[in-house]
C-alpha cells in the first residue's frame, strides 16, 4: 500500500505542471507563461520546423510581408534540414527549442529529457549560429524534470494565448483564421505550425492560407506583430 502510495505520489509530481497547458487557467495565473506581454504587440510563433518542403513558403510568406516571427524547432528536424533553420535566422527571426523529437515529455525520464533538451539546444545554435532562449514543449506539456533542465539550460519556458488548431484534418484557411482571431488580444502569443511532422499530412496549407489573413487582422487592430525577443 504505501509502495502504490509513493508510486502515485511520485507520479502527480511529474505530471504536475502540465496542468499549465489548461489555456483559461494558464492566462489567469501565469500571464508570462501564456505569453502575454506589451498590448501593442503580438508574438507570432511556429513549432515543429523546419520542414523543407513548408517552411521556405512560410519564409517567402514572411519576407513579403516584412514581419519577422519566433520558430521553435525539434532538435531532430534541424538535423535533417539544416540549410533551412539557417534560413530562418538569415531572413531575421527567432529560432527556440521545442525539443529533440515530438514525443510527450511525461513518457520520459529526468536523465532523458536532459540530455535530449541540451542536444536540441546545442543542435540549434551550432547549425544557426544563433543561441535559443525560449522552450515551448510538444503538445505544451511540461514535467517537473522539464522545468527543472531549463534552469540549468538557461532556457526561458513559453507557450501561447491564442491558437489555429491548424494541425488537424478538419483545419481550413478560415477555420484557422477564425479560431486564432478568437482569442487574439494585444499581448497575446500565437502558436501555428510551419510543418506537418506532429499533424496530419499537408495541414500546413491551411496554415499559409490563414497567415496573411492574421496579419491584417493585426494590422487592422493597429496591433504590430513580431518574435518573442520583442515582445518583453
Amino acid at each position: 500500500m504505501r509502495v502504490r502510495s509513493a508510486l502515485a505520489l511520485a507520479g502527480l509530481f511529474h505530471a504536475a505542471p502540465a496542468v499549465t497547458f489548461l489555456p483559461g487557467l494558464r492566462r489567469r495565473l501565469f500571464p508570462t507563461l501564456a505569453g502575454m506581454g506589451d498590448p501593442g504587440h503580438v508574438a507570432l510563433t511556429f513549432d515543429d520546423g523546419p520542414s523543407p518542403y513548408s517552411t521556405p513558403l512560410f519564409l517567402d510568406l514572411l519576407r513579403e510581408r516584412q514581419v519577422t516571427a519566433t520558430f521553435f524547432l525539434l532538435g531532430s528536424q534541424v538535423a535533417q534540414a539544416p540549410d533551412v533553420a539557417r534560413e530562418i535566422v538569415r531572413d531575421g527571426h527567432e529560432v527556440a527549442v521545442h525539443g529533440w523529437d515530438h514525443r510527450c515529455l511525461l513518457a520520459k525520464g529526468p536523465r532523458k529529457t536532459l540530455d535530449e533538451l541540451r542536444k536540441a539546444r546545442e543542435t540549434v545554435e551550432a547549425v544557426t549560429g544563433a543561441r535559443p532562449r525560449w522552450f515551448r514543449p510538444p503538445y505544451g506539456v511540461f514535467s517537473t524534470a522539464s522545468l527543472l533542465c531549463m534552469r540549468s539550460l538557461e532556457l526561458t519556458p513559453v507557450l501561447w494565448s491564442a491558437w489555429g488548431f491548424d494541425w488537424t484534418r478538419r483545419a481550413t484557411g478560415e477555420s484557422v483564421h477564425r479560431r486564432v482571431c478568437r482569442d487574439l488580444a494585444g499581448g497575446g502569443t500565437i502558436l501555428l505550425h510551419d510543418s506537418d511532422v506532429a499533424a496530419y499530412p499537408l495541414a500546413w496549407r491551411s496554415t499559409l492560407d490563414a497567415v496573411p489573413r492574421v496579419l491584417d487582422e493585426c494590422e487592422r487592430r493597429g496591433l504590430t506583430m513580431g518574435p518573442l525577443r520583442d515582445h518583453w
